[in-house]
């Protein structure tokens, strides 16, 4: 049998210590910045299909009303190119 001594491994280099250390305090900081920064999130778009006070609205294509039992919608043209969504009939004037 032979006592063969394996060489243990050397210290880690400062260089080596110096970017793990580096690399963690990025992902640190990357991490808090993203939790405590406050997010700015747009306020969502009232649709006109939303929109209570609007009892008829197109866009181009259909023509939608609001019923009782809900919004009731005309078919679309085969070739229809729709737009924005608008209100055509108010309910308050």
């Amino acid at each position: 049998m032979s006592s063969t001594a394996h060489p243990s491994p050397g210290p880690r280099s400062s260089s080596d210590a110096l970017a793990v250390w580096g690399i963690a305090a990025l992902v640190i900081a990357t991490v808090l910045l993203g939790a405590l920064l406050p997010a700015r999130h747009p306020a969502p778009a009232r649709s006109v299909a939303e929109d209570p006070a609007c009892l008829e609205w197109t866009d181009g294509c259909q023509v939608c009303q609001r019923l009782a039992e809900g919004p009731a919608c005309s078919l679309p043209g085969i070739a229809c190119q729709p737009v924005a969504p608008h209100c055509l009939r108010r309910a308050d004037g």
